[in-house]
């Protein structure tokens, strides 16, 4: 018979069994996470890599200019529309089921727009592939409070900022690199190709990582699915993103009534919501001030700092002759700023608050401004190197705006509503998204078109744009002030 082992051995056992038991629930979080970023970065990066290859879709299908504007806005549309009711479904199916639900749906998406026959059927293809995209975005950022908390919440979100940040910036350059090696030709078709390999190992390392719901949100799935909601949201937010993104391509000031109906119908909608039993959104949580301010700031910052790529890019390739790949190049400083200083963001603001923000996004302005300047000085071929040092600066405040901002703004948010307050939350950078580039590209098309002259239309582009950063600093000083005030 084998003796006992004395009783502080046993303890000594448990222990390490416990401390093993711990730390390898600690190493698949946060291989969970960079699972949830290499999504997130893929689906994000759609949003800006196809900027750069309009050029070889135009040559490789002859698509029209209309056809070539839904390419683009097609995507965002169906993004926009889709992300609070993804957001919904994440809180009731469970964020592991929609995260992969919309990667699977994202990758035969993406291998259809790379197949597309016609432009017709890339228009199409991208629609779908808008809508997986919007069933991801809320996914993301609700694992990310599910799994974590605390400071430690607030440093995943830093690596999400940088994630936001990279895909952002890096589209150009990897567009024009895809293109660059299998020619202008069919080289868009690589631009979507790229997704594949990602979206199949990606999958099967979800299936693996992320964990299944936690019960904090089981109480939710007993619910029904408010589809009056659902069909007044979508209706209002529809009528008013349709004419924003496709201010250019419709002709006439028609297309404007359609955002006061729209507007009509989220009233419409605010009021059934709150007789609703079962409300698509719950109101409430606008009464957490940090929620408020974070989601007005997101929409006035994006509505800024996005448009500055899409004029900058134009300048470049058909002011001044850049190819696909120089242009991204140009941007790549803003990427590498906006990285390095993201994941210090997102471990600054657990300290430091709204203060982190504030300074990003005076040094945002500062970059954009000099860009601008640089522009002004440099107006011919080499503005490119002579924006490098301004668009680095811009990054790095940007880094230190998206990811303490969305920390900050789902902070209070209880984790059962994470799914749907991470949507309203991306819908309003959509929402900023569109409103930036139909105001900045109105007033940038227009110069163009009464004086010719492609660096003056940044320079007066970059006004507008910075106006949005500025509202976006008031927003967040005046969170700062009553903050101190409390």
């Amino acid at each position: 018979m084998s003796p006992t082992p004395p009783p502080s051995t046993t303890r000594s056992t448990d222990a390490d069994d416990a401390r093993s038991e711990a730390e390898r629930i600690e190493r698949r979080r946060w291989q969970a996470l960079a699972v949830c970023l290499l999504v997130g970065f893929m689906s994000l990066l759609d949003v800006s890599i196809v900027n750069v290859a309009l050029p070889s879709i135009e040559q490789g299908l002859r698509a029209s200019p209309a056809d070539l504007s839904w390419v683009l806005s097609g995507y965002a549309l169906t993004f926009g529309l889709t992300l609070i009711p993804a957001g919904v479904l994440g809180d009731f199916w469970g964020r592991r089921t929609a995260f992969l639900a919309g990667l699977a749906l994202f990758t035969v998406a993406s291998g259809a727009c790379g197949l597309a026959p016609s432009a017709t059927a890339l228009v199409v293809s991208r629609l779908v592939q808008g809508m997986a995209s919007g069933l991801l975005g809320p996914q993301i950022s609700g694992l990310i409070q599910e799994m974590f908390s605390g400071a430690v919440r607030a440093r995943a979100f830093g690596y999400f900022g940088t994630t936001v940040g990279l895909a952002t910036a890096v589209g150009p350059l990897a567009g024009g690199l895809l293109i660059n090696a299998a020619g202008a030709h069919d080289g868009w078709r690589w631009v979507f190709f790229v997704n594949l390999p990602i979206g199949v190992v990606a999958f099967a390392l979800a299936l693996k990582l992320i964990p299944t719901r936690g019960r904090a949100v089981e109480a939710v799935l007993e619910r029904r699915i408010d589809l009056v909601g659902v069909g007044l949201l979508a209706a209002g937010l529809l009528a008013i993103l349709l004419p924003l993104v496709q201010e250019q391509q419709w002709q006439g000031d028609t297309k404007w009534l359609l955002i006061p109906l729209g507007l009509v119908l989220l009233s419409v909608f605010v009021v059934w919501e709150r007789r609703c039993r079962t409300p698509l959104v719950d109101l409430t949580l606008f009464r957490l001030r940090s929620y408020t301010f974070g989601t007005l700031l997101g929409l006035l910052y994006f509505a800024g700092f996005t448009t500055i790529f899409f004029i900058f890019t134009l300048y470049l390739q058909r002011g001044l002759g850049y190819t696909a790949l120089q242009a991204g190049a140009a941007i790549t400083p803003f990427a590498l700023g906006s990285a390095v200083s993201a994941a210090l963001g997102g471990r600054l603001v657990s300290r430091h608050g709204r203060l982190v923000i504030i300074v990003g996004l005076v040094t945002v302005i500062i970059g954009t401004a000099f860009a601008a300047f640089a522009v002004h000085l440099v107006p011919g071929h080499g503005a490119a190197l002579a924006t490098a040092a301004p668009l680095l600066v811009a990054g790095i405040g940007s880094g230190l705006v998206i990811a303490p901002n969305q920390s900050l703004a789902l902070a209070c948010v209880p984790v059962a509503r994470a799914g749907t307050a991470g949507g309203i939350l991306q819908t309003a950078q959509r929402l900023g998204t569109a409103t930036g580039v139909a105001c900045v590209g109105a007033v940038f098309f227009a110069h163009l078109a009464a004086h010719g002259s492609w660096a003056g239309a940044f320079q007066l582009g970059v006004l507008v744009a910075l106006g949005f950063e500025l509202a976006a600093l008031v927003c967040a000083l005046a969170d700062f002030r009553s903050r101190r005030h409390q």
